[in-house]
Parts: structure tokens; sequence; C-alpha cells
């Protein structure tokens, strides 16, 4: 594992083993390919094991809390200063390698053995949480993480055309170019007010 960063016309190296190198890429056309299965196969778990009238409701909770998770896990997990130098280098494989790389069109979405394995915990989680109609609450987080992967995906790559669509560039480049810490949501930008990390155009120090 290593921190370094190559010159700019290569990929930053996270691991010195090739496989797990090819791990951490995913192309965007793999991610919607891969989701554009997963997401019906949840909820079609769901309509077997756990018919309801109360599955919108579980599934707009989950979407909820998919929010508040994304927001918590990159100001406090992602952008976490350990002083232990193995943790530094988890933290850049994590995320500090975006940081430092932020168009880079395969790192830009998170690969499947991420987000598959955390998946499936969060799953089981929610089954003990909620019993069998947990399924629904799932479906929901994981409806509100790939729409938070693909919006993140369209801010580094697409110039985002629309009133809607360029507020949500311009909040989370401030998190990107400017030099105070802020901006942590993007699909739940409400949480950045809430919790008052919002990077105004006057905050650039």
């Amino acid at each position: 594992m290593t921190g370094s960063r190559p010159n700019l016309s290569r990929r930053i190296q996270l691991f010195q083993n090739g496989y797990l190198e090819r791990l951490t890429v995913l192309s965007a056309a793999g991610f919607v390919v891969l989701w554009a299965m997963a997401l019906p196969a949840i909820a079609i778990v769901g309509v077997i094991t756990a018919p309801t009238v109360w599955a919108l409701l579980f599934v707009f909770l989950g979407l909820v809390v998919w929010t508040i998770v994304e927001y918590v896990l990159h100001r406090f997990i992602f952008h976490f200063e350990p002083q232990s130098a193995l943790l530094k280098q988890a933290i850049f494989v994590i995320h500090g390698n975006h940081h430092a790389d932020p168009n880079d069109p395969l790192r830009n979405l998170m690969p499947p053995i991420v987000s598959l394995s955390v998946g499936g915990l969060i799953w089981l989680l929610s089954l003990w949480g909620f019993g069998l109609i947990g399924t629904w609450f799932f479906l929901g987080f994981m409806v509100g993480y790939v729409a938070y992967d693909l919006v993140h995906y369209a801010c580094h790559q697409f110039p985002m055309k629309g009133r809607v669509a360029r507020a949500v560039k311009r909040h989370h480049m401030r998190h990107h170019h400017f030099k105070v810490g802020g901006n942590y949501a993007i699909t739940g930008m409400i949480w950045d007010r809430v919790f008052s990390t919002r990077i105004s155009s006057s905050r650039k120090a």
C-alpha cells in the first residue's frame, strides 16, 4: 500500500499488488450495469419476503437515513486526520486519493469490493433492526447511495447544466477547492446547513 502520487499522466497507485489495484477502479458503465441488476433484485426480495403497505414508507426512511450517513461518513471518517501512519494510509486509500486526483473517472465511483460488502452488512443490520421489512429500508438506503455516487460522478465528469444541477456541482466543488472544511454532503445538502458546515462564496480561508 502506498500514498505516493505519480505524475499527472498516471493514476495514483494505492496498492503494490496489481490485482488489488484493479479492484479499486470502476467505470461508469460497470457501475450502472451492476446497480441496474442489484436494486431490482433487492426489490424482488422485498416483494417475496415482506409484502406490505408500509414498503414505500420504509424505502423513504432508508433514503433519509442514507443522506445522514453520507454526511457523517464524509465529515468524520473520510476527513479524519489520524496520527498513525497506518491510519493515514488507510484514509488516503478510502478518500484521500480522490482529493489528490478528483477527476479520475475510474475512481469517482465506489468499487464493488467495497459497496457490495458494506451493503451486505447494512442489509443484515436492517433485517436485525426491522425484521423482514428491513429489506425495504435497505432498498431505500441503497437507492440513496446509488444516486449519491452518480451525482458525485456527474459533478466531476460533466458540466452539469440546469439550475439545480449547477447548484449541486458548485456545492461540491467548493468542498474540493476552498481552503476550509465543509460541504460534506452531496445528495443531502440540507445537512451542511443544519450542522453549519456549508461553505458560502465568502468563505475561502
